[in-house]
This record gives structure tokens, C-alpha cells and sequence, in this order.
């Protein structure tokens, strides 16, 4: 079960836009992250480099946790509001809710809920 200050940290880390560091930091070597109803991505060196790429193609980028968060033992639920301002000039506003599995003070598994229309850019 993560203690609530490292659930903080976590939160602080990708508030800042590391969300590459944080992946480094807090996730298992063998973590897996799922968008959807898409087939999980495993290993947290892959994570880390899928978060590098993405940004990338970003030009700014405001990540904000909607408070609460919810723990109950090692599952931890958050709510996320992203604005990608991307390179090529448009911008996409995301709100997502995580579903997150610890093990201890480590994220082993992580699942996106969000509706993909969200993705649908508008120009600048």
C-alpha cells in the first residue's frame, strides 16, 4: 500500500510535466500501462520511452490532478485534466480517470478510462 506522501510526490512529478521521470521513478521494472480497451504496454522501459515520444510533439503541456484522488489499499484512482499544446499547432484538453495497482511504493499496473474523441485536436 503507497503512503499518501508518495502518492503526492507521484502527483507533483507529472504536475511538473516530468511524466517521463515519473514513469522512472514510481513504476515497477515490469509495469504495464492500458489505454482503454487497447492491449497493455509492459515493461517500464518501454513506458518510459512511449512518455518521451509523445513529448516530443509537444510544445506545452499543463497536467493537473482533479482532487480528490481515492486509495483503497493498493489501488489508488485519480482523475487527470491534460492541454497539449502540440508542435503542428493545434491543441487537445484531455480529462482521464487512472486506475492504478501498487505494490508497495510502486506502480505495477495502470489503466486509462477517457473518451478518445477528446484526442480530436482544434487549431490554433
Amino acid at each position: 500500500m503507497p503512503k499518501i506522501e508518495t502518492i503526492e510526490q507521484f502527483i507533483a512529478m507529472v504536475e511538473s510535466n516530468e511524466h517521463d521521470k515519473a514513469i522512472e521513478k514510481f513504476y515497477t521494472v515490469d509495469a504495464s500501462m492500458q489505454e482503454n480497451q487497447a492491449e497493455p504496454r509492459t515493461g517500464r522501459d518501454l513506458l518510459v520511452a512511449n512518455e518521451k515520444e509523445t513529448l516530443l510533439k509537444v510544445k506545452s503541456l499543463v497536467s493537473k490532478c482533479v482532487r480528490p484522488y481515492f486509495i483503497n489499499g493498493d489501488q489508488v484512482v485519480i482523475q487527470w485534466y491534460f492541454r497539449f499544446e502540440w508542435k503542428n499547432g493545434t491543441i487537445s484538453e484531455i480529462e482521464e480517470i487512472t486506475r492504478q495497482n501498487w505494490d508497495g511504493e510502486l506502480i505495477k499496473s495502470e489503466k486509462f478510462f477517457y473518451d478518445p474523441k477528446q484526442f480530436t485536436s482544434i487549431s490554433v
